[in-house]
C-alpha cells in the first residue's frame, strides 16, 4: 500500500497545484476521504473556519506547507479506516465503463472541444468559454448498470477541470441524474448517440441546476468520436 499512498499523495497535492480554483479541489478531495471541515481541522491543528475560508475562495490559494499537511491528513484518515480510498484508486483496472480518458498537458478551451466533436451546446452555452485538462468518454450503459460512487469518482481522472463524454445515449436523464447526485461535478458533459431536439428536459434542468455546460456531439459513430479527441492537441 506504500507504493500506491505515495502516488494517490502526489496526485492530489499536484492537481491542487495546478488547478485554477484550488479551492474546488480542497473540497472535493476532502469530501471523496469522507472527512467533515471540523475533524480535518482538529487534526491540521487550525480552525474550522480556515478550512471554510479555503474552500470558499475567501482564503488565497494554500502554499506548499498547507497541501502536504492536507494530503497528509486524508491518507492517514484513510489507512486508519482500511485504506478503502487508496485501494480504490490504485486498482490496476478502470471501470470497464471508461472507453478513454485523457490529460492534456496545457488547458483546452471548451469551443475548441466543441469544434472538434462537431458540439450542440443545449443548455448553459454562456458557460462554455472556460477550459478543461481532460477528458473522460464513457460508455452510459455500462456506467448507469455497474458503476457504484466510488467508480464515478474516477472517472474525473487526475481533475475534475474535465468533460465527462457519454456515448451510447438515449435520452440523456440517466447520466445527468447520476452527476447530481454524486460529488464532485465535471466542468463539461457530453452526449453521443442522441437528436440535440430529443435531450430530455430533466436532463437540460439538472445541467441549468448544477450550472455545467451540456454539448452533444453529432457525429456519426462513437469511433470518430473517439479519433477526434484523440487527435486534439496530439
Amino acid at each position: 500500500m506504500m507504493r500506491s499512498k505515495n502516488a494517490l499523495a502526489k496526485s492530489i497535492a499536484g492537481e491542487i497545484a495546478f488547478a485554477d480554483k484550488p479551492k474546488t479541489v480542497l473540497k472535493k478531495w476532502r469530501e471523496i476521504f469522507g472527512i467533515r471541515q471540523k475533524e480535518l481541522a482538529e487534526d491540521l491543528g487550525i480552525s474550522a473556519s480556515v478550512i471554510s475560508d479555503y474552500e470558499s475562495g475567501r482564503r488565497k490559494s494554500p502554499g506548499v506547507g498547507f497541501v502536504k499537511r492536507f494530503v497528509t491528513v486524508l491518507i492517514s484518515k484513510d489507512i486508519e479506516r482500511g485504506g478503502k480510498i487508496i485501494k480504490k484508486f490504485s486498482s490496476a483496472e478502470g471501470p470497464d465503463a471508461i472507453v478513454d480518458i485523457r490529460e492534456f498537458l496545457d488547458p483546452v478551451p471548451v469551443r475548441e472541444l466543441i469544434e472538434t466533436i462537431d458540439g450542440c451546446v443545449v443548455a448553459n452555452e454562456d458557460l462554455a468559454d472556460g477550459r478543461i485538462w481532460g477528458y473522460t468518454v464513457i460508455d452510459s450503459i455500462k456506467a448507469i448498470l455497474d458503476l457504484s460512487e466510488m467508480d464515478f469518482v474516477r472517472l474525473y481522472g487526475l481533475t475534475t477541470e474535465r468533460a465527462l463524454i457519454f456515448t451510447r445515449v438515449n435520452l440523456g436523464r440517466s447520466p445527468m441524474i447520476a452527476i447530481k447526485v454524486t460529488q464532485p461535478k465535471p466542468s463539461v458533459v457530453v452526449m453521443h448517440g442522441l437528436n440535440p431536439k430529443a435531450v430530455d428536459k430533466l436532463a437540460i434542468k439538472i445541467a441549468d441546476i448544477e450550472k455545467i455546460p451540456l454539448i452533444i456531439s453529432t457525429l456519426e459513430s462513437e469511433e470518430e468520436l473517439v479519433s477526434r479527441l484523440s487527435a486534439m492537441r496530439s
